[in-house]
């Protein structure tokens, strides 16, 4: 997640990802307040736990959550927020349930046990008791994580089911139909039952692999958000927001998970510095150039404490690293005062245990900074050579922008320009591709 050479490991999974996730940054949904806005995405994992809690079915939940959701986004901005909002939607969606199931013949016998349960727990015809308030989001999490599903699933339903998003978001965000993203999702969904997952939480021997897995689908969407990977903006913050939070709720559920300190540590250290990103007319400002005055303090701090706390363990984990070296970077006072050798050193280690192209990209401009880019530059002939870094058109793009970088450190301009418009090429990010032309048109 670095500035100098992008996101550490962007996976294919959200390639496409890159417009708005329905909505452009700064904006509430048409005619919707944003406080509402938010509480209903902090309150729809609570709401759809409750019903997956209560009639175990999860793809039935989901559907009548939504709507529920939706019910409130058409009253509440008029006629206010009800004094006990989670009640409000439970009840909603409990109805909405009820629905569902009566239409569906083979499963009257779990309406009828719903409807005794609703006697025992609560008043007959207000639904179920909301007395309980426990905090579903992570048993969501680690549901929407199961191995059944691909990592592409695992995001979609995560957005979703975890940080209340609309099929029309995530599809917007996908870059495909409505139709095609309802589909996709109803058919993870099956693919859940059919896998016999419940929402309890999963056993010690799978806990270790789903959190790993909820890790990775959180990275993925903050990696998206903070560099988008197509569109008209830098970085996507609805998208990083969400992760962040929902990375949050992880930690808050699992604070000895040391990979996950590490993650929420990346996250924050790497989110601090997006203020100066970009300029006044959305113009990429490299990492060397930033005013460094607009990184967000608060955010630093607390991420640095996080990293602190966790270091010592004798476990150390690929978030872990990036966070430390994120937080060498946000050390410096300035861009001459890194600490380049300790960068390139924590990227070996990283290298070790996350052999992936980004990374090796990442620990050529740490190698160069610190020694020298001709030493850069013979490392990066020698990793393209090993491992064939162009292969993948993503990582191509990356290699000809370091390239071009460490060819104009060594003097050779015109090989810098030719690299420059090669990176532009490829690249879908608009503000991405105006500053590497603009490097080369500079240069040439």
């Amino acid at each position: 997640m670095t500035d100098h050479a992008g996101p550490a490991a962007v996976s294919a999974a959200f390639s496409a990802v890159g417009r708005t996730v329905g909505q452009t940054e700064g904006q509430t949904r048409a005619g919707m307040d944003s406080g509402i806005e938010h509480l209903l995405r902090v309150e729809a994992p609570q709401v759809l736990g409750a019903l997956v809690r209560r009639f175990g079915r999860f793809d039935v939940a989901e559907d009548a959550v939504q709507e529920a959701l939706l019910t409130a986004s058409r009253l509440w901005p008029a006629g206010g927020v009800p004094e006990d909002p989670r009640g409000w939607l439970i009840r909603v969606g409990y109805r909405r349930m009820v629905d569902l199931l009566r239409a569906d013949q083979s499963r009257r016998r779990r309406e009828r046990e719903a409807g005794v349960a609703e006697l025992a727990m609560g008043e007959p015809g207000r639904g179920p008791g909301v007395a309980r308030q426990t905090d579903d989001s992570l048993a969501l999490l680690l549901l929407c994580c199961h191995p059944a599903l691909s990592v592409t699933s695992q995001v979609a339903l995560t957005l979703r089911a975890v940080g209340g998003l609309t099929t029309a978001e995530i599809a917007h965000a996908h870059g495909v139909p409505e139709n095609t993203m309802g589909t996709r999702i109803s058919r993870a969904k099956q693919r859940l039952a059919r896998a016999g997952a419940r929402f309890t939480p999963p056993a010690d021997t799978d806990r270790g692999g789903r959190m790993a897995a909820a890790a990775q689908v959180l990275y993925l969407i903050f990696n998206e958000g903070y560099t988008a990977s197509a569109g008209d903006r830098l970085a996507r913050v609805g998208l990083t927001g969400e992760a962040i939070r929902l990375t949050r709720m992880l930690h808050a559920c699992a604070p000895a998970d040391v990979e996950v300190t590490g993650l929420l540590a990346l996250m924050l250290l790497t989110e601090a510095r997006r203020p100066a990103r970009t300029g006044a007319h959305e113009e990429l400002v490299p990492w060397e150039e930033q005013d460094r005055t607009r990184w967000d303090c608060d955010l630093i701090r607390e991420g640095t404490e996080l990293i602190d706390g966790v270091w010592g363990r004798r476990e150390v984990g690929p978030y872990q690293l990036q966070a430390a070296i994120a937080a060498v970077h946000a050390a410096a006072a300035s861009p001459r005062r890194t600490d380049w050798p300790q960068i390139a050193a924590l990227y070996v280690w990283l290298e070790r245990l996350n052999p992936i192209p980004s990374v090796r990209l990442s620990r050529v401009v740490a190698v160069a900074k610190a020694y020298g880019p001709v030493r850069g530059l013979a490392l990066l002939d020698d990793l393209d050579r090993r491992f064939q870094l162009g292969r993948d058109p993503l990582v191509r793009r990356r290699e000809r922008a370091v390239r071009a970088h460490l060819l104009l450190m060594t003097g050779d301009a015109a090989g810098a320009v030719r690299l420059y418009r090669e990176a532009a090429e490829l690249t879908g990010n608009l503000v991405e591709r105006r500053y590497l032309l603009d490097q080369a048109d500079r240069l040439g």
